[in-house]
């Protein structure tokens, strides 16, 4: 123990937020903290004050972001659990006590979906009621947040941004299990929480980008392993159009809304927020890729055909109502979410200390408003 808090004393060095009063010593657990997200979402918290404690699997890829820049060092604990086991789960809740709970864990990729429907489905719909009934039974809970994406709308290919109140579905596993989570959440909360002080709210968000995402079937990861293996990246479906952002600016956008549901007024909050970029940055992946592998050097396969599974050719996002009542907006032009997402990476590979880069990329977002 000694060994740890000597550690946790030498990173406290390296950049950090000044520590938010409002999260100071909040007990939070967060589901899936060792992915990508949930990485980045424990370092922003845990350097604000908050106590934050994860239920996990194991990190999904080797390298991973919660290895690489260290996360483990900088919480309070790091639990390993499957949100499908409802009593393992139940349990830690209510060893943790948490006052608020964002809930991440998922299987969170579309081309997984297709070769592990079940497992897709009892992860993303069983495993999203698990942890909303496991915080029905713990009285510690004032809020919780429940993320999960923008595909969770019934896709129509039109041109039109999806607004909150669209009509949900999915055509792949993924997406209609996501569209599955929505609606178990929105159960819960008429069921259970709306006379209750627990307030209740989902977040879907446009695809992220950021460093420390090594998942397979991922843009930037297959630009990256492209580059180390000095290979040709060869894109599956280059001429589908999705709102990217820095995964950076969806974690500002959760963390704004939980001081909401946690406010006086968190009632108001307990319902479906997105958290999307600007029209400009609404691109193809063709594009976004040149740009990446342009930056790097890589050279790169574009195909006419469309991916063999279905995808989504177009997508937008709505973000009007958090713009109005969060005060959120995209801080990171596109250009600028890849320059500082290559940039990570690069730093990666110098070996540099990726905590200290990570928390200068937070640090750097923080002061861009």
């Amino acid at each position: 123990m000694g060994d740890r808090k000597r550690e946790r004393s030498n990173i406290a060095s390296s950049v950090m937020q000044p520590v938010n009063q409002q999260w100071k010593n909040k007990s939070v657990l967060i589901t899936g903290h060792t992915g990508f997200k949930g990485s980045w979402l424990s370092l922003w918290l845990s350097d604000l004050g908050a106590k934050v404690q994860g239920i996990s699997l194991d990190p999904p890829t080797d390298p991973n972001l919660f290895s690489v820049a260290k996360i483990a060092s900088i919480i309070e604990a790091d639990h390993r659990a499957d949100i499908r086991d409802f009593t393992k789960l139940n349990n830690l809740l209510q060893k943790i006590k948490p006052e608020i709970v964002f809930h991440l864990a998922a299987q969170p990729l579309v081309q997984s979906s297709y070769d592990s429907p079940l497992e897709t489905y009892a992860t993303n719909i069983m495993g999203t009621a698990n942890v909303l009934e496991a915080i029905r039974h713990c009285d510690s809970v004032r809020a919780a947040l429940i993320v999960t994406t923008d595909k969770c709308y019934e896709n129509r290919e039109w041109i039109y941004p999806y607004r909150e109140t669209d009509r949900l579905g999915g055509i792949d596993p993924y997406s209609s299990s996501k569209a599955c989570a929505e609606l178990v959440s929105a159960a819960y909360r008429a069921s259970y929480f709306s006379s209750s002080p627990i307030h209740v709210a989902t977040a879907r968000a446009g695809n992220v980008i950021g460093g420390g995402d090594w998942a397979d079937n991922r843009l930037i990861p297959d630009c990256i392993k492209a580059f180390c293996a000095s290979t040709t990246l060869n894109l599956r479906y280059p001429q589908a159009i999705r709102p990217w952002q820095h995964v950076l600016e969806s974690i500002h956008g959760y963390v704004l809304l939980a001081e909401k549901l946690l406010s006086e007024k968190g009632k108001e909050f307990a319902t479906a927020w997105n958290f999307g970029p600007e029209q400009a940055d609404i691109k193809s992946v063709g594009e976004v890729a040149g740009k990446v592998c342009e930056l790097l050097g890589v050279s790169i396969n574009m195909p006419n055909e469309k991916a063999q599974r279905h995808e989504a050719s177009l997508l937008r996002l709505d973000s009007s109502k958090v713009k109005e009542n969060l005060a959120w907006q995209a801080r990171w032009s596109l250009p600028l979410a890849i320059e500082k997402t290559v940039e990570w990476y690069q730093q990666w590979l110098r070996d540099e200390n990726m905590l200290t880069a990570s928390r200068a990329q937070i640090a750097h977002f923080t002061g861009s408003a």
